[in-house]
């Protein structure tokens, strides 16, 4: 059995943030005062704390550069095969303590800023997110990330680099207001320009074909793509990789035939058009907005990263030194599709290597498909891509002819396979002609890949069983299941340095770099000074975050309530108003019984709604006028309070999850792929209530069902209730109080000067409401009160949170990556070092032979 270290195995151990060396802190501290002096021009008389931020991340960089240097030499040398990550959102949030942490420099900093009579914290606060994401799938891309730098692994992300990211939500008297988020008004200190590197990409034009030839794009317009990297430092290996993003430019000719006839003007304001590719992240999750921007940016940033993939192939050592040829191109080069938005590669890839490097077409497409992996992330219908014929047609005509002739080939397949099924043969097209001719991206992105995945084994299972059917009885050996992960690094040494550090104590540091170590703590389970200490920590989190809900909210909190949180997108799958009928169900029962035993709670619900999506602001605006009722009411007191976060992101992520009791998890079973926010919540030390969707069901097998508490339908309940028809009336009728908390939102109990307000809702829940909200709501009810009633118990309330932390070990992004790295891209991870910049360039050279033995 495991027992805690002993203080002398402490001492030996260096802490997780690493060492303070007497000469690092002078170090740094000269580097913060050369910075603020000759990067910033200022003095400490006139610096602002923004000043000090960007003096601070400038010399934290410093220490990055010679790395990033360094990881491309080895590179070049070792030769690795390379794997591209293609994503339209990467959710970084902020860097600065991410790469102290990464480079074993957050005590020295820490200790550099005190002497210099500065507040770590304060500074910390003065970083932008980097917003470039909606939510799960753009945080998961920032996760593989780090993953990959920390595995070792020769990895690129491409994205596009949005001069404003996810909007900035404002709730004012309760509905949502979207600001645009400015996020590089001050700029950023942890790009690198490269205009060195400056790409052409193509749009409209038309197809010249002549007899005998290859058919030619021409008189395109062209629009520039501008790369700016950022360093993505591994932990503590001195990998320091690239994420590349890509702003649009116009060409200095751009429209300057208006010039010949005297607009010059016009001519220089019409660049605007071709730059405002690169403006504007889309706020849609789950929801597929057919804009022809939106297209232009899929494949603004597809066919910049394919000029940048093959010219480092062409460029590439061995390329270098011999004949150049494509074949070994799938054995150098993997490409992952995050999801269907960068799906425009497969058509693009095929271009070049057709029309451009001149291969036969089989030849093109036997490479294709076994360079690109396609990663599946929804299973909602409104979600999936299709871009209508003529609209690819006007903007990337080239494109769309490659589309038919892979789709001719695909259905003769089909129909030499089954020559009297019309209707497969229909179904399993790339091209639908129902409502209008549509390109089918998910399909296109199954034909032109080698594998195809889901993110959590529900999803995998629906994908083969469900949604792509046909494909997956075609070839099921494509199809795999790679669940997602979250990276420790950020979720928990950063964000809860009171848990790592006490994980760490007892367990050692080894779990940081494999979370399977964790499974250590189940000796410690009945442990009684652990259990004491894991509930300290996590009171500790709560106060802290209390203050901080009470300096922004003013609102008055208990800290010894339960921090019952719901964060995430605003979706109807998602049910935040299963929660609010919850909460006004617990607000009714205690002004029904207010002397009666009732284990406070403080409701926290926090996320963004798509600015077009009217019944997500209806559901904010519901919760908070709910908030505003049960806040108030002076017979509820401390029992119940409702807070609505306002601009849940990143930043305000590593915050909450910390402190967090009990996590929702609450979609309709069958609708989340695969979640990652209830990963974070249950390695932080927070109990889940949800139902057995997404990766609830591995986190339920990990730990023990009697470990969370899963309530409502399965899958196959939905499927049996889908066949029989749902009728929200019969559970209205049958169960009093859901029934008074639907009257109550219907009357204008919670919207009395305006009664009708939430008529759109009642009409939602009663005659289409897709989630089955009431359904799933008695059992809901009634799992919460199993919640409560442990939460009396801290000592087995806090015994069940280290069973789960235990069991998160699976839920590392080391894990996923893994997974991808073997099973799908054909590259080994490795622990092998990179020599650090001070080492001669001979160490580099013998490690790169080591790893090419490997």
């Amino acid at each position: 059995m495991a027992t805690p270290l002993t203080d002398q195995e402490k001492r030996k151990q260096i802490s997780i943030r690493g060492i303070v060396g007497v000469e690092n802190v002078a170090e740094l501290k000269q580097g913060f005062n050369r910075h603020l002096h000759f990067t910033l021009v200022k003095d400490r008389n006139v610096a602002t704390p923004r000043d000090y931020y960007f003096a601070l991340a400038h010399t934290v960089r410093d220490h990055l550069v010679g790395r990033w240097i360094r990881t491309q030499q080895f590179y070049y040398e070792a030769d690795p095969k390379r794997v591209y990550y293609l994503s339209l959102e990467f959710y970084m949030g902020r860097a600065l303590q991410n790469t102290m942490i990464n480079l074993g420099l957050q005590n020295a900093c820490d200790e550099a800023i005190y002497q210099l009579g500065l507040d770590m914290e304060d500074l910390e606060e003065m970083e932008e997110d980097a917003g470039l994401g909606n939510g799960g799938l753009g945080r998961l891309a920032a996760c593989f990330l780090d993953s990959m730098a920390t595995l070792g692994l020769a990895a690129y992300g491409y994205g596009i680099r949005y001069e404003y990211g996810i909007f900035n939500q404002k709730i004012k008297d309760g509905w949502q207001f979207e600001e645009a988020d400015d996020w590089l008004r001050y700029g950023n200190p942890w790009e690198k320009a490269r205009p060195e590197f400056m790409l052409p990409v193509h749009f409209y034009g038309r197809v010249e074909e002549e007899d005998g030839k290859e058919p030619k794009w021409v008189n395109t317009q062209v629009v520039l793509a501008m790369p700016y990297d950022t360093p993505i430092p591994g932990y503590m290996n001195n990998t320091v990789n690239t994420m590349r993003l890509w702003s649009a430019r116009a060409p200095n000719d751009f429209n300057l035939r208006d010039f010949n006839v005297g607009d010059y003007i016009q001519a220089v304001l019409d660049r605007n058009l071709a730059e405002n590719i690169s403006r504007v992240l889309y706020p849609n999750d789950n929801f597929f907005e057919g804009k022809e921007l939106r297209l232009k940016q899929e494949y603004f940033v597809v066919a910049a990263t394919l000029q940048d993939v093959i010219r480092r192939f062409k460029t590439s050592k061995k390329n270098c030194s011999g004949p150049l040829s494509f074949d070994s191109f799938p054995d150098k080069v993997a490409i992952q599709l995050n999801d269907t938005h960068p799906a425009m590669a497969i058509p693009e890839l095929m271009r070049i290597f057709v029309d451009i490097e001149k291969l036969d077409w089989d030849t093109a497409w036997n490479i294709t498909k076994q360079t690109f992996a396609y990663t599946n992330h929804t299973v909602l219908p409104e979600a999936l891509e299709r871009w209508p014929v003529e609209l690819m047609e006007r903007l990337l005509p080239r494109h769309l002819q490659i589309i038919y002739r892979i789709n001719q080939i695909h259905l003769d397949h089909i129909a030499s396979l089954f020559p009297d099924d019309m209707d497969r043969i229909r179904r399993m097209s790339l091209i639908e002609e129902e409502g209008g001719k549509r390109v089918n991206m998910a399909h296109l992105c199954i034909v032109g890949s080698h594998k195809v995945n889901g993110v959590a084994e529900i999803h995998s299972d629906i994908i083969k069983r469900d949604v792509f059917r046909d494909f997956s009885e075609l070839e099921p050996e494509k199809f795999q299941n790679k669940t997602n992960g979250i990276t420790p690094r950020r979720w928990l040494l950063l964000c809860n340095p009171g848990l790592a550090d006490l994980i760490a104590e007892a367990i050692g540091e080894d779990y940081v770099k494999d979370l399977n170590h964790l499974q250590k703590l189940n000796d410690l389970v009945d442990y009684d000074t652990f259990i004491r200490d894991v509930a300290k920590v996590k009171q500790d989190n709560k106060l802290k975050f209390a203050q901080y809900l009470e300096k922004v909210y003013n609102v008055d909190i208990n800290p010894a309530s339960m921090f019952d949180v719901h964060v995430k997108r605003i979706h109807e799958y998602k049910r935040q108003l299963l929660n609010c009928l919850h909460v006004i169900t617990m607000y009714n029962r205690i002004k029904r019984g207010p002397i009666k035993p009732f284990v406070p709670r403080t409701v926290i619900i926090g996320g963004k709604a798509a600015p077009g999506y009217h019944m997500a602001k209806m559901i904010i605006k519901l919760i908070t006028s709910v908030a505003d009722v049960v806040n108030n009411d002076p017979v509820i007191g401390r029992k119940l309070k409702v807070i609505y976060l306002e601009n849940y992101r990143v930043s305000l992520a590593e915050k909450v999850i910390p402190a967090t009791d009990l996590s929702e998890q609450i979609s309709t079973a069958g609708t989340e792929a695969s979640g990652t926010g209830n990963m974070k919540f249950m390695l932080n030390g927070a109990l889940t209530i949800g139902t057995m969707d997404g990766a609830n069901v591995e986190m339920a097998e990990e730990a023990g069902e009697e470990n969370l508490f899963i309530f409502g339908m399965r899958v196959e309940d939905v499927a049996e209730m889908d066949k029989e028809g749902y009728d929200a009336l019969q559970y209205y009728e049958s169960l009093p109080e859901l029934k008074q908390a639907v009257d109550q939102i219907k009357s204008g109990y919670f919207s009395p000067k305006q009664p009708e307000m939430f008529s759109d809702i009642i009409n939602m829940l009663f005659h289409h409401d897709r989630f089955k909200v009431f359904a799933d709501y008695e059992s809901y009810v009634k799992c919460q009160e199993r919640v409560s009633a442990l939460y009396k118990d801290q000592r087995e309330w806090t015994r069940v949170v280290i069973k789960n932390i235990a069991a998160s070990g699976k839920f590392s992004s080391d894990r996923s990556i893994k997974e991808y790295a073997t099973e799908i891209w054909g590259v080994e991870p490795t622990d092998l070092k990179i020599p650090p910049p001070s080492e001669p360039r001979e160490a580099l050279e013998e490690t790169a032979r080591t790893l090419r033995k490997n």
